[in-house]
């Protein structure tokens, strides 16, 4: 007996389903497989964002460490300067005495007409 067209039909579609059903597992295998490494990429990507902060604060903080060093040393070269300042100003008026004294005289009497100008606006 030779199989019939209804039979033949039949045969086709189970082999059909069959292979859908193959497909499915496939897909279901290849989704769960990807999740996996999925998850294992977002693992390694957290791990190496807080690597990376962890850095970037170990960072910051050696940097506030120096800024501290780095102020001393800007604090001791202004003091420097101003001893130096001073050291200048000594010299000068050790030198020329009546001249500084001129001065340091007019200065404050300069000074003084601001001072009492400045009050009588008000």
């Amino acid at each position: 007996m030779s199989p019939t067209s209804t039979d033949t039909v039949k045969s086709n579609l189970g082999e059909a389903g069959a292979h859908l059903k193959n497909a499915a597992a496939d897909a279901g295998s290849a989704i769960k497989n990807a999740a996996g490494v999925a998850g294992d990429e977002l693992r390694a990507g957290r791990a190496a964002v807080k690597a990376d902060l962890a850095d970037s604060a170990l960072a910051g903080i050696a940097a506030l460490e120096e800024g501290g060093g780095a102020a001393r040393e800007q604090v001791d070269a202004l003091m420097d300067k101003g001893r130096d300042l001073i050291d200048s100003a000594a010299d000068l008026i050790r030198e020329r005495p009546i001249a500084s004294f001129g001065v340091a005289f007019a200065a404050g009497w300069i000074i003084a007409k601001l001072a009492r100008s400045g009050g009588a606006e008000k």
